[in-house]
């Protein structure tokens, strides 16, 4: 019997947990008696019940389970968090055996859970589709081997390569689809960046106004706290943090956070310890620039519309090839990942 099918169809799952379980990974789960599914779960909330719990729940003939294989898209978790190690619940009812996507390389897990099936005498099978199931999760996986969050780039630029006219005003190169793929790609990510010179001149909400789901928290660069209160990224709506030089202090839903120095390895690190598993950097340009100087980024987005400035703020300059190219209404949208 080909494992691969039933894999896939556990990736196709875990996929509905994006945007909602981090600092967890995504994880789907599918469970097989005798050729046929007879339980489908995923990690849908952080806190929530994990993949496994949900599909062992979802057999209704429970007495099955013992002759069944469960397919993973991560190795079971063994340690006790916000829920029991599913590893033992899977011991617990003696399954036959589990097959799993990728293993866990969280040192919480790192094995254990495999062991812990294992030693209950449950055949176990690893690697199947493991490439995949490492993509899905590159976040998670960077956050744990990287120790720090996983970064995106995303701008708009001119067809004559500006980011903004010369008085730094932007609005708008992209077209609406664009813009609401933008939204979309935010509800998905933990945290979204911008430095000062975008703050103060865009004034931008940086929410999901135009998606479903929840808004990423603000992170705004303003070394010497020179903005105005007044701006949309203040209003408290939001959580924000507000990383500087001056001080440390905090209000309601906004949280200034005082460095020796801002950049990019200061401020991810600083991510890092709140356990922030991605970021979206939108801008400015040098801003971005600073991103890609220092190597610390994983995936740029780039949007280029048919507009033309004619000079103006010059968008970064990323020195390879896309990876992907696609066309989002009048837009070009590149995408590179690094490394």
């Amino acid at each position: 019997m080909s494992h691969i099918p039933y894999i896939r169809r556990a990736l196709e799952l875990a996929e509905w947990g994006r945007g909602h379980v981090s600092p967890n990974p995504m994880v789907g789960c599918v469970i097989v008696h005798d050729h046929k599914i007879i339980g489908e779960g995923w990690h849908r909330e952080y806190g929530g019940p994990h993949a496994e719990v949900n599909a062992v729940n979802s057999v209704e003939n429970q007495d099955l389970l013992s002759e069944s294989t469960v397919y993973v898209t991560l190795e079971p978790c063994a340690h006790w968090g916000k829920t029991p190690p599913c590893a033992n619940l899977l011991v617990e009812k003696k399954v036959k055996k589990v097959v799993i996507a990728a293993s866990d390389s969280n040192p919480l897990v790192g094995g254990r859970g495999i062991e812990i099936l294992k030693n209950a005498g449950i055949d176990v099978e690893i690697g199947i589709l493991e490439r995949e199931a490492r993509w899905q999760n590159r976040r998670f996986f960077t956050q744990i081997e990287k120790q720090r969050p996983y970064v995106i780039l995303k701008w708009a630029q001119t067809q004559d390569g500006y980011v903004a006219r010369e008085n730094f005003d932007s609005k708008w190169i992209s077209n609406s689809q664009s813009r609401q793929l933008v939204h979309k790609w935010r509800a998905e990510e933990d945290a979204i960046l911008v430095g000062k010179n975008t703050a103060a001149y865009d004034n931008p909400r940086l929410d999901v106004r135009d998606w479903v789901g929840k808004n990423p928290i603000r992170v705004v660069l303003d070394s010497k706290l020179e903005l105005s209160g007044d701006l949309n990224l203040f209003d408290q709506s939001v959580p924000t943090l507000i990383f500087n030089t001056v001080t440390a202090k905090t209000k309601e839903n906004l949280e200034w956070i005082c460095l020796p120095k801002i950049t990019p390895e200061t401020v991810l690190k600083e991510l890092y310890s709140r356990k922030s598993q991605s970021l979206i950097v939108e801008g400015g340009s040098q801003v971005l620039s600073q991103f890609i100087e220092s190597g610390l980024w994983d995936e740029a987005r780039v949007f280029t519309a048919s507009t033309r400035f004619d000079r103006g703020i010059s968008a970064p300059i990323l020195n390879q090839n896309p990876s992907e190219t696609l066309t989002i209404g009048t837009d070009r949208l590149d995408i590179y990942y690094h490394g």
